[in-house]
């Protein structure tokens, strides 16, 4: 089964990512966020970083859980490879994996995470 694919926008990135269960439906989310912000670059699982988020719906919640990343990145200098997700109601707790985001060479074009056609769902057994 594919993990995510991009999709066409006029001017930013937009994804559709793809699970057998919610858990791994947002960590495909955070490996197509991951490819938007690194590339192909390798990034090595040196560092091991937790996230907690909390929100009043799926949306909010992979919102609030991507926005990490770019808080990761921006704020404590870390680039992510691998990500495990474990949702519980209307919070999530993921274990993240990288590296030192100054070892490595790119250009990071995201600039913010939107609501924009964001939706989570559940359609013929798959998130």
């Amino acid at each position: 089964m594919k993990k995510y694919k991009f999709l066409e926008h006029t001017a930013d990135v937009k994804f559709q990512s793809y699970g057998k269960t919610l858990n791994e439906s947002f960590e495909n989310a955070a490996l197509a966020l991951k490819e938007v912000m690194f590339g192909k670059i390798k990034i090595k699982s040196k560092i091991k970083k937790k996230i907690k988020v909390r929100a009043k719906d799926n949306e909010g919640l992979l919102y609030r859980f991507l926005e990490q990343f770019l808080y990761l990145l921006d704020a404590e200098n870390f680039a992510f490879n691998k990500v495990r997700v474990k949702i519980t109601g209307l919070s999530l707790e993921a274990e993240v994996y990288g590296d030192k985001s100054s070892s490595y060479k790119f250009t990071n074009d995201v600039k913010a995470v939107t609501y924009n056609q964001m939706f989570v769902r559940q359609t013929s057994g798959k998130w």
